[in-house]
């Protein structure tokens, strides 16, 4: 027990909490706006069921993939349709290739539910459309699709089960912390939540991204790197995510300032009104 608390092993967990906080945003926003279709008074159990049962299967998952490292990681097939599409596919693949399609089409649905919802007030009442366990259930679905590349870039950094697993925990427990505060601003500004979806549609592009490479990266060989029509399918960089994500909050913010500076006009013009 005493060779876990090493220097190594203490460094590589405060990198591993780094970088599950970097990874796990994304996490954390889709958990809050899914718990929300979830009837209202079961909501805050509907992020904290989801997300302990979440952190366990995650423990589960990292056991079976330190476990199977190799079995995971190789092809299983691999296109040679030239000039269509190249490209090694393992599970890592499979996983990122469903995970992207499915965030994109709920961050789509969603979008196009608001467009058409006549009443907000209506909206915010009638959230019911599914039952707890259907919303519990996609959360701990889709945290292990978000967990599965932060898992396998902390199995680069350490093979060591327990740190692993520790990183793991700390970072459930934040976001137990943080989750009912992130999807109470949610609710009282709602228009942060048009801006959560499309960050999970540029989330589900990051997926798909990551799927291009899954198969070359596991197996450190550059040809089995997916193309389509010739062209890599290449992930974004965390930086770029970020940063598209800094620009949505720019924009947003300064949107809603010129809107109302627009609306204190129009009422001041009203007020005066012709003589």
């Amino acid at each position: 027990m005493a060779e876990l608390f090493t220097a190594e092993n203490l460094g590589n967990l405060l990198m591993l909490c780094f970088l599950q906080a970097v990874l796990g945003f994304d996490n954390l926003l889709y958990i809050s706006i899914e718990s929300q279709r979830a009837p209202v008074a079961q909501q805050k159990a509907v992020r904290f069921w989801g997300i302990i049962i979440a952190v366990a299967l995650r423990i589960i998952l990292l056991f079976l993939m330190v476990s199977l490292l190799g079995t995971l990681t190789e092809p299983f097939w691999v296109f040679d349709w030239e000039g269509v599409i190249t490209g090694g596919v393992n599970f890592a693949t499979c996983v990122f290739v469903f995970g992207g399609i499915f965030i994109m089409y709920t961050a789509v649905k969603e979008i196009s539910h608001m467009l058409s919802v006549e009443h907000l007030g209506h909206d915010i009442e009638g959230k019911s459309g599914k039952s707890a366990a259907q919303v519990v259930m996609l959360i701990v679905f889709m945290n292990l699709i978000f967990s599965f590349d932060s898992v396998l870039s902390a199995i680069a950094i350490t093979e060591v089960f327990p740190v692993l697993a520790a990183a793991i925990l700390i970072s459930g427990i934040a976001m137990l912390v943080l989750a009912d505060g992130v999807t109470e601003f949610l609710q009282k500004n709602r228009m942060y939540e048009v801006l959560g979806l499309f960050i999970l549609l540029i989330v589900g592009v990051v997926l798909l991204g990551e799927a291009g490479v899954a198969a070359s990266h596991a197996a450190h060989d550059e040809a089995l790197a997916i193309h389509i029509f010739g062209y890599p399918l290449i992930p974004m960089s965390k930086s770029t995510f970020y940063f598209s994500v800094i620009v949505l909050f720019a924009v947003e913010i300064i949107q809603s300032g010129y809107s109302r500076k627009l609306s204190v006009e129009r009422a001041a013009t009203q007020k005066i009104g012709p003589h």
